[in-house]
């Protein structure tokens, strides 16, 4: 009879300039089997820092830190480290840091107040790639969307055209230019074009991580 053995646990990375709090949440993470801190910072250059110089699959960022905060952190964390995910913790319950900290490439935002209820949950999400979402953001999300429809303005403008979704669906299943074009009836260098436009807009070095964006977007099945 063959055992499996537990997946390795989760190494988190955990950023904030006090010391009492650092501590305070790095046993709540650490009374779990599935999560272990591994690197602390007490400011968001340090993050970043320690998050390119070791294996780091989880970053937990306050907001509010010298030299960097956490939002300008994962910012830079979201370029330099696309595959890492990024949880804002702070004991700001506002809404613009809200939707700021999804702008920055953050899957979560987590109130430090409820941390003990809510901390545990997120990091699990994040990693699962989901994003974590605290009760009273939730609110604020729905209203924002309704005082958009209010003023008229919609949903938000789509990331990419018509066009380029179906060229990533096609390059991320794994076809050539030349075949997308002729799938599409236009030239290979015109596929080559859009490719190009889509890394830019969609901030991704490769194909693979062209792929990963098509199944987020719910374009390809994983």
């Amino acid at each position: 009879m063959t055992t499996h053995s537990p997946p390795p646990p989760i190494r988190v990375l955990l950023a904030d300039d006090h010391t009492l709090v650092r501590r305070g949440v790095r046993l709540i993470l650490d009374g779990e089997p599935d999560l272990r801190v591994v690197a602390e910072a007490g400011d968001g250059a340090e993050a970043v820092a320690a998050a390119r110089s070791g294996d780091v699959d989880l970053a937990v960022l306050d907001v509010a830190m010298p030299r960097m905060t956490g939002l300008q952190a994962a910012r830079e964390l979201s370029r330099r480290l696309p595959d890492l995910r990024i949880l804002i913790l702070t004991m700001y319950d506002n809404e613009q840091y809200f939707f700021e900290a999804l702008k920055a490439g953050a899957c979560g935002y987590v109130l430090k107040s409820v941390a003990d209820r809510d901390l545990v949950e997120a990091c699990r999400a994040a990693v699962r790639d989901e994003p974590f979402i605290y009760p009273g953001a939730e609110r604020a999300l729905v209203r924002a969307y309704l005082d958009r429809l209010h003023r008229g303005d919609g949903l938000p403008a789509r990331p990419i055209t018509e066009r380029e979704e179906e060229i990533l669906k096609l390059v991320a299943e794994g076809h050539t230019s030349k075949e997308i074009g002729e799938l599409l009836f236009i030239s290979a260098k015109t596929v080559e074009r859009h490719r190009a436009n889509l890394l830019q807009k969609l901030g991704v070095r490769d194909r693979l991580e062209l792929t990963r964006y098509a199944i987020r977007a719910g374009l390809i099945e994983p």
